[in-house]
C-alpha cells in the first residue's frame, strides 16, 4: 500500500493533466485537539471527487459544497490564477460541534487553487522513486519550489510559507517469516508501511502468502545492509532464531531506524543483549534503542493479537508517543508475577 500523501498528490497531477480544476488543502495548524494532524491533506476536484482526508468527514462536506459542483469556488467567473486561501474550523463551540470536531479542537488549511501540472509531475515522480522532496509554497503568488531534503523535518508555517518534507514512505523490514510477520505486514500495508520479510529459511518464505510484500531469502544482516534504514524505517526480529536475528539487530541498532526491536521472552531478550555484549563489544548504552519484548501489554496470546501489540508500539513510537511504563511488557508481567 502506498503513502496517501502520493496518492493524493498522483491523483490530484493527473486531473490536473486531464485539464479539471481542483484544489489542494493541506493541515497547516491545528489547536487543541484535532482529528488529523498537521501536514494532512486532502485534494478536490471541481465535481466534487476527492481523495485524502483533513478531518472526521464533516469538513470535507464543507469544503466540496463550497468549492465544487456548477456553483462552486472552484469556479470563479473570471478569476483563473488565485492566491492560496487560509481558512479555519472549529473557532466557535457551535463550528467545533457543526464540524465534528473534539472540544476545543480548531485547525486551519491552505488551500492552492489549481497547482501546476508540471511541478506536481515532478513532486510525484520523485517521490515514486524514493526521493526525499522539500517542497514549498508561497503564500503571496502560489509559487512552489521542490528541492531535495536529507532528513525529514516538521512542517513549518508562518502565514506566508508553507514548508513540509514529503517521502519516502514509511518502510518496515520483518526478519523470519512466520505466521506472526503474516498478521504483523498485514496491519504494516494498512498502516501505510512498504513491507520487506526476509528469510533464509526455504520452508518459510515458500509459504509466504501476503500480497503486497516484498519478499527477500538473504541472510538477514546482509538484507539490512542492502535495506538502507533510514529515519522512516521499523526493523523486527520474528525468527526466534540468534542465528539470523542477532547480527541483523546488530546492523540496525547502528542505523537510524526510528524503530529495532525483537519478539521473545524477557529471558530470551536478556540472553541476547549478554551475547551482544560479550561477543560483539556492545554496551548497555549502545543498546538502549533494541525494544524488547516488543509490543505493549495487552494480555496477547495469538500471532494475531500479539501483532495487535507490536504494531501498536511501532506507531506510537512513529507518532512521537511517549508510552507510560505500565503498558511494557517487562514491567508488566514482572508485577503480574508472570514467569520470565
Amino acid at each position: 500500500m502506498e503513502s496517501i500523501d502520493t496518492k493524493v498528490l498522483r491523483d490530484l497531477r493527473d486531473w490536473r493533466a486531464a485539464g479539471a480544476r481542483a484544489m489542494l488543502a493541506t493541515v497547516v495548524r491545528t489547536w487543541g485537539s484535532s482529528p488529523r494532524p498537521i501536514g494532512a491533506m486532502m485534494a478536490l476536484r471541481e465535481d466534487g471527487r476527492h481523495v485524502g482526508s483533513v478531518s472526521g468527514g464533516c469538513i470535507e462536506d464543507d469544503l466540496i459544497l463550497r468549492y465544487a459542483g456548477n456553483q462552486g469556488d472552484l469556479h470563479p467567473a473570471g478569476k483563473t490564477e488565485r492566491k492560496p486561501q487560509l481558512v479555519r474550523y472549529g473557532v466557535s463551540a457551535d463550528e467545533a460541534h457543526r464540524f465534528g470536531l473534539p472540544c476545543g479542537g480548531t485547525l486551519e488549511l491552505l488551500l492552492e487553487f489549481d497547482p501546476a501540472h508540471a511541478t506536481l509531475d515532478t513532486l510525484v515522480r520523485k517521490l515514486e522513486a524514493g526521493t526525499l522532496v522539500q517542497r514549498t509554497v508561497h503564500c503571496e503568488d502560489g509559487r512552489v519550489e521542490l528541492d531535495s531534503a536529507h532528513a525529514p523535518q516538521t512542517l513549518y508555517f508562518d502565514g506566508h510559507r508553507l514548508t513540509c518534507t514529503l517521502g519516502p514512505e514509511y518502510r518496515m523490514l520483518l526478519i523470519g517469516a512466520g505466521a506472526l510477520a503474516e498478521y504483523l505486514s498485514t496491519m504494516a500495508l494498512f498502516n501505510g508501511f512498504a513491507v520487506t520479510v526476509c528469510d533464509p529459511r526455504q520452508e518459510y518464505i515458500g509459504a509466504w502468502s501476503v500480497p503486497g510484500v516484498r519478499t527477500v531469502s538473504e541472510m538477514p544482516d546482509d538484507t539490512v545492509i542492502a535495506f538502507q534504514p533510514d529515519q522512516r524505517s521499523a526493523i523486527v526480529a520474528l525468527s526466534h532464531d540468534p542465528k539470523l536475528d542477532d547480527l541483523a539487530l546488530l546492523e540496525a541498532l547502528h542505523s537510524p531506524a526510528f524503530y529495532v526491536g525483537a519478539i521473545g521472552s524477557r529471558r530470551n531478550n536478556a540472553s541476547r543483549r549478554e551475547r551482544m555484549m560479550q561477543h560483539f563489544g556492545e554496551t548497555a548504552a549502545s543498546l538502549a534503542q533494541l525494544r524488547g519484548p516488543v509490543g505493549i501489554h495487552i494480555g496477547s496470546k495469538t500471532p494475531a493479537e500479539i501483532a495487535v501489540s507490536v504494531m501498536a508500539e511501532i506507531l506510537a513510537v512513529k507518532n512521537g508517543v511517549q508510552l507510560p511504563r505500565e503498558v511494557s511488557v517487562t514491567y508488566a508481567k514482572q508485577h503480574e508475577g508472570e514467569p520470565a
